[in-house]
């Protein structure tokens, strides 16, 4: 399921739909279905150029960010533990990278230091494993820790949780060790536009929990001629709102 999922997603990307459905719409055109084929390539091209176009982007991931409110780490409630999940950071691999890698992703474990230093709560988990897509060697709980240490946080009050996978092996795992470990109440920590379907995985296993989002990039551009030109990382951050409303409707589906 889990690489089912990944594939499914990929695909349902709108550069995964327009590599799938144009050769289709071309080769119904060279079967002489003309009308039909021009029809599928101009709907799956039109259906790229919509989601590269900033104002489109900015709109769709603006659906899931604003969902949770953003505060400064001060004003959240104390907690059992504070919980950063993985997807800002690559670990180290052999022979290419010797420390850990800061990606788009890595205010969330910026912010989860903040809220330790803010005295939130006593422990910090840092959930994040690995598998075959990944481009590295160690978990990225292990890389977390590495930075998190460097911030200035004690071994000491790091837990890790270095199996998971996605989101719901985040979830899965980490209650796990909440459960070994006393604890009851956590601060989640993710990326703003991944905070709804995450909320939703937690407390589906019962888990209480506070969303402490992060990591805000609905942010439209200054001008209006950037806000309608097609730009391929308005594309990428499109790509990434659709995966998340694809992941909660599947989600409570399976429900």
């Amino acid at each position: 399921m889990f690489y089912l999922g990944k594939i499914f997603v990929q695909l349902a990307s709108p550069l995964g739909l327009f590599l799938l459905l144009a050769p289709v719409g071309l080769l119904l055109i060279y079967r002489k279905r003309r009308k039909l084929g021009w029809t599928l390539v101009g709907l799956v091209f039109g259906w790229l150029l919509l989601w590269s176009l900033p104002a489109a982007s900015v709109w769709l991931r603006e659906g899931l960010e604003r969902q949770t409110p953003l505060r400064a780490a001060a004003d959240y409630p104390t907690a059992d533990a504070i919980v950063v999940l993985g997807g800002g950071m690559e670990g180290r691999r052999s022979g290419w990278r010797n420390e850990p890698h800061l990606l788009a992703g890595a205010d969330r474990v910026w912010f989860g230091v903040q809220l330790f230093r803010a005295g939130r709560a006593p422990v910090l988990i840092l959930s994040g494993g690995n598998s075959e897509w990944s481009r590295t060697d160690e978990p990225e709980a292990t890389a977390m820790e590495t930075f998190v240490k460097d911030l200035g946080v004690p071994v000491s009050a790091v837990l890790l949780e270095d199996r998971s996978r996605n989101t719901q092996e985040n979830a899965q795992y980490t209650r796990q060790l909440l459960v070994e470990h006393h604890l009851n109440t956590i601060l989640l920590v993710t990326s703003a536009v991944h905070m709804p379907r995450a909320l939703a995985v937690f407390k589906g296993l019962g888990i209480s929990v506070v969303p402490a989002p992060t990591d805000v990039d609905a942010i439209p551009p200054r001008t209006a001629w950037q806000r309608w030109t097609p730009d391929t990382e308005a594309l990428d951050r499109s790509s990434r709102a659709m995966k998340e409303y694809i992941a909660i409707a599947m989600f409570r589906f399976m429900r």
